[in-house]
């Protein structure tokens, strides 16, 4: 891989984006409201990134991502990011959440307990809220205390983080009523 591209791709849940360079994925972003809003931000986003045909393991990643949106247990743990620019805490807060299965999540104090920390709730979700890898670094995995949804600053916000895990079959063990029912 030379140089800093860009795609978009479609999935079950819209039209999402990739970026990648030379040391892997750059980021993931998840549909906006339209094939051309997600192409809009990913401009602004990554203005020296051109629109071009993925490489083979960027095309590996979007085949995972497509298949996880779909709901077919999937594992991108092989996908490349690229971390250089990652502060050391996101690093390690990501390795944690890249672990967690499709279906399965942990807390915020979980997350933080496995790092050594587990006063560092907070800081786990302000880790993940700077996510620029959603789905490959799979975030929305990562719950508040006692299977509250918690936040999510992908494009949806919470709405996304609901659909995509029940995409995953994983709302069962989350206390908040599913779309449209109180």
């Amino acid at each position: 891989m030379s140089g800093r591209g860009f795609a978009l791709f479609d999935t079950a849940i819209g039209s999402c984006g990739i970026v990648w360079a030379e040391r892997g994925v750059v980021a993931v972003q998840l549909p906006e409201a339209s094939e051309a809003a997600t192409r809009a931000r990913m401009r602004r986003r990554f203005p020296e990134a051109g629109e071009t045909p993925p490489p083979a393991s960027v095309e590996r990643a979007i085949a995972g991502i497509v298949t996880l949106l779909v709901g077919e247990t999937t594992d991108l743990s092989d996908v490349v990011v690229d971390m250089e620019h990652i502060p050391p805490f996101n690093r390690r807060v990501y390795e944690i959440a890249r672990a967690i299965p499709p279906g399965s999540t942990l807390s915020y104090g979980e997350v933080a307990a496995r790092l050594g920390d587990p006063g560092a709730a907070r800081a786990v979700g302000q880790a993940l809220g700077e996510n620029p890898f959603p789905i490959v670094v799979p975030c929305h995995r990562v719950l508040a205390a006692r299977g509250k949804i918690g936040g999510f600053s992908a494009p949806g916000g919470t709405a996304t983080k609901r659909r995509l895990l029940t995409i995953e079959g994983a709302l069962a063990d989350v206390e908040l009523p599913l779309f449209g029912h109180a």
